[in-house]
């Protein structure tokens, strides 16, 4: 018999599209429901929290005081390297793949790009798979929409806890689920809560809902990993307060975005202030018989009735724009700096004061492949613990043979940003012309093919190469 399926989480999804402000008061909700409902409170400190909250408000641009939100630099930073690393994406499965393997593949390319840009944002992303039919979906959760209840030393989630909003009629509903991982597999506590205003009321049963009716308090999944939840982690160490927790790609770099926001209000106020003023006798500027004006009050300006002050003067004060643009453009190279990206892609380059050296550029593109190197293995490593988790559940639910061979997945970059493909091919052509590598080793580099063992090699001569073995 196979186990009751897990609903899908709706109001991760939902909350996903919520304010900055919004979200930080249902993760305090979500927080205080968990803790009276399984006894469990979040593991992460009031510093990270206060941290997250921060780069949410900097992505999202929530306004502060003295500071001016629209540049959106945070979202600038995650788009160029979200597109940057998904620019040459090509993953593909070994032959071996069965079609809800391939299906599941397919549903987790399709929320890549979201699911990335949660974890820049956030510094973590969950991967939840939800059956949908005979297929598997996947939600990606927002690190602010789910709370770490237990982790490992190395940052691994061992439970977590997350909620769905229900409603009938004017009743509202929390659904509260915990996942618990185990050395034989995932543990899955579900509570249904009829709230209470703002506060977790009386727990009814899972029946009260038509959505939760095929759910069970206590499930049991047999050797599903970890928590039942593909996990992308940014590849940073935390520099918030030093746990296990994963930061935000913009972290580092919080301190300056917050100055170039300042700065570009000082730089607004230099603008406002700097507008032409007419000084003129207050005469003129006396309202007509209907109220009117004569005169544009947001041009002139009304002096004492002094016979010293009649008629008009003109007042143009010179812009200091060129002081605050250097001082943004200092802000901006000391974020690339920090967040390892390439010069120009925040700042001008042409507006440095010193030519800089070849041995200076060729650094900064290095330190930028090496990023998007990170955030691609990053990408890499949480598609396989998906699909290895989709295979799990796909033989459990009877999806899939529950005896099938696991399937490896391979995914083709590009040639990145420093690396040039094909030259290397080229190269590795001319080996092959001279008699210094075999063939199929030079096609197994070129498609990421398997080549270890002599059946390796057996099968790309049989699918690739034609009789007499050359390139």
């Amino acid at each position: 018999m196979h186990p009751v399926r897990p609903r899908p989480p709706r109001s991760a999804a939902r909350r996903a599209g919520d304010t900055a402000h919004h979200l930080a008061g249902k993760e305090n909700f979500l927080q205080s429901y968990l803790e009276q409902a399984f006894g469990k409170h979040d593991v992460t400190s009031a510093k990270m929290r206060g941290a997250l909250r921060e780069w949410l408000d900097l992505y999202y641009g929530a306004p502060r005081p003295g500071e001016d939100p629209a540049p959106r630099l945070a979202a600038l930073i995650v788009a160029k390297l979200c597109r940057t690393v998904f620019a040459e994406y090509d993953a593909r499965l070994d032959g071996g793949a069965d079609d809800f393997t391939r299906g599941s593949l397919a549903a987790l390319d399709a929320v890549r790009k979201l699911a990335l840009q949660y974890a820049l944002i956030g510094g973590e992303c969950l991967l939840k798979p939800v059956l949908t039919g005979s297929a598997l979906d996947f939600v990606p959760i927002r690190r602010d929409c789910y709370v770490p209840l237990a982790r490992d030393a190395h940052g691994r989630l061992l439970a977590v806890g997350t909620m769905e909003c229900h409603s009938r009629g004017a009743t509202r509903y929390a659904l509260l689920e915990r996942r618990v991982a185990g050395p034989d597999g995932l543990t899955i506590e579900t509570r249904l809560f009829e709230l209470n205003g703002q506060a977790l009321g009386r727990c009814v049963p899972l029946s009260t809902l038509d959505a939760c009716a095929d759910l069970v308090p206590q499930l049991f999944l047999p050797g599903v990993p970890g928590v039942g939840l593909a996990v992308l982690r940014t590849p940073l160490a935390n520099c918030v307060d030093g746990s296990a927790d994963a930061v935000s790609i913009y972290a580092p770099a919080a301190g300056l975005l917050h100055a170039l926001a300042r700065c570009e209000e000082q730089l607004n106020h230099e603008f406002s202030n700097g507008a032409s003023r007419v000084f003129a006798s207050e005469d003129l500027l006396r309202p007509d018989a209907r109220g009117r004006r004569t005169l544009q009050d947001d041009l002139f300006v009304g002096l004492p009735d002094d016979p010293a002050n009649l008629g008009v003067t003109v007042y143009s004060p010179a812009l200091r724009e060129q002081s605050y643009l250097a001082r943004k453009q200092d802000l901006l190279r000391g974020c690339e700096s920090l967040l390892g990206l390439r010069r120009g892609i925040l700042s001008e380059t042409e507006a440095e004061a010193e030519p800089r050296t070849a041995t200076e550029i060729a650094a900064t593109s290095v330190d930028y492949d090496l990023t998007i190197r990170d955030l691609q293995a990053m990408w890499q490593t949480a598609a396989r613990d998906a699909l290895t988790i989709c295979q799990a559940l796909g033989g459990l639910y009877g999806l899939r043979a529950a005896d099938a061979a696991p399937v490896t997945l391979t995914i083709d970059w590009g040639d990145g940003v420093l690396y040039d493909r094909s030259r290397v091919w080229e190269e590795q052509r001319q080996l092959v012309a001279d008699g210094l590598l075999r063939p199929e080793l030079a096609l197994a580099w070129y498609y990421g093919l398997p080549h270890d063992t002599e059946a390796d090699l057996r099968r790309i001569r049989d699918r690739f190469m034609p009789k007499g073995g050359t390139l």
